[in-house]
């Protein structure tokens, strides 16, 4: 039987054609039509969801989109496909018995650890399992791809790995993919096979081993390599606290939420921030500097963190006033748009930074100013609201994405700035192979925000979040390592709090729509965690109140 089917590469249409579908139709056939640019197809997208090269083709569908490395989705794949060759040969090299974890993103890759390391990690054992990994790859072995359930005893996972077999989820029916003797959980799809992965290398940093990757940018070549030590000593202080709290996995999270231990989670984790927020503001009082610059990625938690920091510097002693850069955004009407009409809020051209200056420039020296209101359902400036004037001792904190980025603040000199990194940097994992990407708890935030205060849909919010990521790439993170200190938002419970409100806001996106995929993704990740059952013990002050509401902090 054929099907019309529209076809689409990296999300770009391609034609309209007739594609046979049945059992005996598989996607690897109709891809090999389209397999002709620089970069291999790693996998298919669908009306439904994202699919394998080796799927048959269903009925029900009526799109087929191709992905390379150049997009996200194949990106993902090729990643995931990295780490798992590198699983598989550094337990091969370092002996079945070790423990290998996969811990956070960093310098452009994937940082892992490998226990114990003391004595016998070093550049030497790097190279071998790098060696043995090109041999995995130069033999081109498949990836075979099959569903199963946790539960099941007769599962044939990583015996050390897996030992305790209370390690499930919500959702206890899973992804798996095998390479050789080695099966993994897999929140993605897969290439075919290890054949089709050609960059990538193996670096030794911090006493762990760094997965290094290409660019989405450019999938045949590595990025130059440049630690970013600030980064990996907040991933690592995030662990221990982690260790502390005692959810290191989604797993030991949702079983203190089935014993009803997650209360004592949340306070722990809500004290740990406070604490931190408390050692920033001293920092800042022994400096005496008076402009404060707060930066980070969207949905960061940059309103309610400068605010917390705020009423620190006030138990310091220190007055102040606070700023967004979001309220000096130029009317949307004159806000630039990339070549598919989408607005570019995330440059620095999409600030009035002349008006900015001006005000700030006023309020330094003791003048009245009308700092404006930026209304997002209007997309216009409002003013005469927030008359304002400071007294010759209060400091200025600035948030917004452009915080760190000298050109937001050109007549103000570096040694008068303090700036602070904040992003929450994701290290719960879903298990110690399967890490949670940092962009997607963002994701997650803006979804809720979004509906709740902006109104926007999901599928808005979806489709635009590539964008929003584009203008990061580009406007943040080239300047994060020039932060005095940097903050981690993240809180370990928040997926299990946010997933009442994602849900339902996931769920409105209907099958025929082009975020559907997408959608669909996020509400599988969100099937691994148990809801927290009453957010009563959530603290009015907390940053995650500035998604789920109930704040007291503006």
């Amino acid at each position: 039987m054929k099907k019309l089917m529209t076809i689409k590469k990296n999300g770009k249409f391609i034609e309209k054609r007739e594609v046979e579908v049945g059992e005996e139709s598989r996607i690897l056939d109709i891809a090999a039509d389209y397999n002709d640019g620089e970069f291999p197809i790693l996998i298919a997208g669908t009306s439904h969801k994202n699919a394998p090269l080796s799927g048959e083709i269903r009925e029900s569908w009526d799109c087929l989109d191709f992905y390379t490395a150049e997009h996200i989705e194949g990106f993902r794949s090729l990643e995931r496909a990295i780490v798992m060759v590198y699983l598989r040969a550094a337990y091969e090299i370092c002996g079945e018995k070790s423990r290998i974890t996969i811990e956070n993103s960093l310098d452009k890759g994937v940082y892992s650890k490998l226990y114990p390391y003391e004595g016998w990690l070093d550049e030497e054992r790097v190279a071998e399992i790098k060696a043995r990994m090109d041999e995995i790859i130069a033999a081109d072995e498949p990836f075979v791809k099959y569903v199963t359930s946790i539960d099941d005893e007769d599962v044939d996972i990583h015996p050390e790995y897996f030992k305790n077999k209370a390690e499930r989820w919500a959702s206890s029916v899973v992804n798996m993919y095998r390479i050789g003797w080695m099966a993994d959980y897999c929140l993605d799809d897969l290439p075919l096979s290890t054949g089709y992965i050609s960059v990538f290398d193996l670096k030794y940093v911090d006493k762990g081993v760094l997965v290094r990757l290409p660019s989405i940018k450019n999938p045949n070549q590595l990025p130059e390599f440049k630690h970013d030590k600030m980064m990996s000593d907040t991933y690592a202080e995030t662990e221990r606290w982690l260790n502390i709290i005692g959810v290191p996995t989604v797993y030991h999270l949702n079983k203190a939420i089935e014993l009803g231990k997650y209360r004592r989670i949340i306070q722990v984790s809500e004290g740990l921030q406070e604490k931190k927020i408390s050692q920033i503001a001293n920092t800042i009082s022994e400096t005496g500097k008076r402009i404060i610059l707060i930066a980070g990625p969207s949905s960061s938690g940059k309103t309610s963190f400068a605010q917390r920091l705020s009423v620190q510097l006030n138990v310091n002693g220190i007055k102040t006033c606070t700023i967004s850069t979001d309220d000096y955004f130029i009317d949307r009407e004159f806000v630039k748009k990339d070549e598919e009409g989408n607005y570019l809020f995330e440059d620095l051209e999409a600030v009035d930074v002349e008006l900015f200056n001006k005000d700030l420039n006023a309020l330094l020296a003791g003048e009245k100013v009308d700092i404006p209101i930026y209304d997002f359902l209007s997309g216009k400036k409002v003013f005469g609201r927030r008359p304002t004037v400071l007294s010759p001792d209060e400091t200025i904190i600035i948030e917004g994405i452009h915080g760190l980025n000298d050109a937001l603040t050109p007549g103000v000199r570096s040694r008068d700035k303090f700036k602070i990194y904040i992003s929450p940097l994701t290290a719960l994992a879903i298990n110690e192979h399967t890490r949670i990407y940092s962009s997607d708890a963002r994701l997650f935030r803006r979804l809720v925000r979004d509906c709740h205060t902006r109104g926007k849909s999901a599928s808005d919010t979806i489709g635009s979040w590539p964008i929003v990521r584009a203008g990061e790439e580009k406007n943040i993170f080239p300047f994060q390592e020039d932060a005095d200190e940097m903050f981690n938002t993240a809180l370990p419970y928040e997926l299990s709090a946010l997933k009442k409100y994602a849900k339902p806001v996931l769920e409105s996106v209907k099958p025929d729509d082009e975020n559907f995929s997408e959608a669909l993704r996020l509400l599988k990740l969100l099937d691994f965690f148990c809801e927290i059952p009453d957010e009563s013990t959530i603290l009015n002050n907390s940053l995650l109140r500035e998604f789920i509401g109930g704040t007291c902090l503006f």
